[in-house]
């Protein structure tokens, strides 16, 4: 008899966290002051982040314990189950054995709650009234709308316009659960005014949400910043993902050649990869590849410059070196919302650097291509962005086809796609476009990085 999904017992969910920093052969350099590009210490960090996370930031400890408060909640849902693709590998007709980890059974659908919960307990203990943050599709703002409502505390999103007006389920659940949701660039903040009277009917950018939330949060008592991504505390909680992967392809009886995620900022697929990744960097499984998987539209990772950036569109957040299409790119409005930052998370960047890790790009008609093999053999319809995970494996699929080599594919859904629809039905109606990104506009948006010598 097959075996579609192994699942884990309440009790086998993960206990502690998995920090990379401490198996990384080079670290990522300490981020930079966003006035005076000296290095920034914790102190600079406070008046963003709440203090139990600013510790987890700088640490270098291999593992760092989940609070039980934390625990309690995430099992909830957790441990989420881990699929074998039976289906899908005898539609592709492929010698190659391909598996997913499901992070859609989240009661917001996707895997961006495993670090709102984290961010929302020590919020809470640090007597926070709220948080403020940005949303791309509306995968982040949904989870910390739900994390907050359970912890008491308050949500302000500034959701990216364009995706405001694509996707407004997800602006509705964000306000179910007590968010409250305006489309970036905004008129509440100056950083948002000043891109409106360059151009009113900007489609926006996560750049410009996050220095708007980063505002909002810097202006208002009792409010720190909350972010989905990018930063390595929010990389670490996303681990659990991992690391009930690795016990759950123990009891496959299998253990991945290639490890594959969708990365806009980076979360999901750290989630996934970083515990595996612990096995190449440690050397005991030193040929294991990693794939990161962004879109075409915001490629920073294949066409990017790796160099210090701001984080945000009005500089004022911190300044990291990753890979980056500038700090001021505005990419264009294709529904994988969540792969539209202008920068990739700086552990991330520095694996690509060390040759850890790959980078891969797609555009948007070629990953719905793979989703109609994969959802009409899995059943199940996932979010856009992990479409770029699943169009990865696809190809490599059919690599071993060639080959015929027999290799373990494993990959992060990260998501449900079931407020996306629209997109799929534009697929189907031939009317989805792929948008090619002009060397010329990247040019101009690499240009104004920060000077920094090290």
């Amino acid at each position: 008899m097959k075996q579609y999904k192994y699942q884990l017992d309440e009790n086998q969910m993960p206990t502690q966290w998995y920090n990379i920093l401490a198996d990384m052969k080079s670290p990522p350099p300490p981020y930079r002051h966003p006035a005076t590009l000296e290095i920034m210490t914790p102190d600079d960090l406070a008046p963003v982040f709440p203090a139990a996370l600013i510790e987890q930031e700088v640490s270098s400890e291999r593992w760092i314990d989940i609070p039980e408060e934390v625990q309690d909640v995430l099992r909830m849902w957790r441990p989420a189950p881990l699929y074998r693709a039976h289906r899908w590998e005898k539609a592709l007709d492929t010698p190659a054995k391909i598996y997913y980890k499901w992070e859609g059974v989240s009661p917001a659908g996707s895997h961006k709650p495993n670090t709102a919960i984290a961010q929302a307990y020590y919020a809470k203990q640090e007597g926070l009234e709220g948080f403020a943050t940005e949303t791309g599709a509306g995968q982040w703002g949904s989870a910390l709308s739900l994390a907050n409502q359970l912890f008491g505390l308050k949500t302000k999103v500034f959701m990216v316009a364009i995706s405001y007006q694509q996707k407004p389920y997800r602006r509705i659940m964000m306000e179910t659960w007590g968010g409250e949701v305006v489309p970036s660039p905004s008129s509440e903040t100056h950083a948002g005014r000043a891109i409106l009277e360059q151009d009113p009917d900007s489609p926006g950018s996560l750049g410009i949400a996050i220095s708007e939330a980063l505002e909002y949060a810097m202006t208002h008592d009792g409010y720190k910043y909350s972010l989905g991504s990018v930063v390595n505390f929010v990389l670490m909680h996303q681990t659990v993902i991992g690391l009930e992967a690795i016990k759950q392809m123990e009891m496959a009886g299998d253990y991945p050649d290639i490890v594959i995620g969708c990365a806009g900022g980076g979360s999901n697929a750290a989630g996934l990869i970083y515990p595996f990744m612990k096995d190449r960097l440690t050397g005991e499984k030193p040929d294991l590849r990693a794939i990161f998987v962004e879109s075409t539209a915001c490629p920073s990772m294949t066409r990017g410059a790796y160099a210090y950036d701001w984080g945000d569109t009005a500089k004022t957040g911190p300044v990291a070196k990753m890979h980056t299409v500038g700090h001021a790119f505005i990419p264009a409005p294709v529904h994988a919302g969540g792969l539209r930052y202008h920068g990739i998370a700086p552990t991330i960047s520095a694996l690509l650097e060390s040759e850890d890790g790959e980078a891969r790009a797609y555009h948007q008609l070629e990953v719905f291509e793979a989703a109609e093999t994969f959802t009409n053999s899995e059943g199940i319809i996932v979010a856009p962005e992990t479409l770029h995970a699943v169009r990865a494996a696809y190809d490599e699929a059919l690599r071993c086809k060639e080959t015929g080599e027999s290799q373990v594919i494993l990959f992060n859904a990260s998501g449900h796609g079931h407020f996306d629809l629209s997109a799929y039905d534009a697929y189907r109606r031939e009317s989805l476009r792929d948008y090619r990104l002009e060397e010329e506009r990247l040019a101009e948006a690499l240009s104004s990085l920060p000077q920094i010598k090290e």
